[in-house]
């Protein structure tokens, strides 16, 4: 079971104040590049994972799908998801990735925003997601880059003038990864992004576009949540791909 920090008091009451959970999917500063990726929503069924508090299922469903399912580990963000939509071709259910069940050839997009990296057995999900997509169906996911993951040994984070390093340095040791992160020991799982890409090629998908994902010195000074160190290093992996 995966596990869910989204659920735990303090972790929730600090990552509400983040402007994406604010204001929805204007706050998050790689939302145009990953809108770009998209493929036309229009009749296409969806399904979303790690819906959150719904923002992308409810944007979809206005540019046309016919339907989103939303899936999150989370009560506290599906209960907030149910509060904020008023729409029948939305559903929201609770649901671990680590063991999610689709049904076959019931999506025609899966989409997940900063959820993939939670899980441990990518591949699993992989295939789940390639037998729940139609032949030509879309997946577009958002991911923290590989390299901005934090490094998995104390050694690697500080040189011996205790100057913070780049995390690169631990960054063929894919593994579990326990960070900081409004609480202690968020569990997070690094991959290098060979081994993400090559697991989709291995499972069917054929690669449509990757982006990684840096902010501009104007988009930083807009984005309460970000730095001037943000802009020297990719943020986020994003990957679009499409099942053969």
């Amino acid at each position: 079971m995966a596990q869910n920090i989204y659920d735990d008091p303090a972790f929730f009451s600090g990552y509400t104040q983040y402007p994406r959970q604010v204001i929805g999917l204007d706050g998050a500063t790689e939302w145009p590049l990953v809108r770009a990726m998209l493929p036309s929503l229009a009749g296409k069924r969806v399904a979303d994972l790690g819906c959150g508090f719904g923002w992308a299922a409810r944007w979809m469903r206005a540019q046309g799908a016919a339907s989103v399912h939303g899936f999150d580990i989370s009560e506290k963000m599906i209960a907030r998801a149910h509060e904020d939509t008023r729409d029948p071709a939305i559903a929201y259910r609770i649901a671990d990735l680590e063991t999610l069940e689709l049904p076959e050839a019931a999506f025609d997009l899966v989409y997940s925003s900063l959820a993939f990296h939670y899980v441990r057995d990518f591949r699993r999900l992989v295939r789940t997601i390639a037998a729940a997509l139609t032949a030509g169906g879309d997946l577009v996911f958002s991911i923290e880059h590989p390299i901005h993951m934090a490094p998995a040994h104390p050694r690697w984070m500080a040189d011996e003038d205790g100057r913070p390093t780049w995390p690169v340095n631990g960054y063929k040791a894919e593994g579990e990864r326990r960070v900081e992160w409004f609480v202690k020991d968020v569990l997070k799982h690094h991959r290098t992004m060979a081994t993400t890409l090559n697991t989709l090629i291995e499972e069917g998908f054929a690669l449509r576009r990757i982006e990684e994902f840096a902010p501009t010195a104007d988009e930083v000074r807009a984005a309460p949540d970000l730095t001037e160190a943000d802009t020297e290093k990719p943020l986020m992996l994003l990957v679009a791909a499409r099942r053969i």
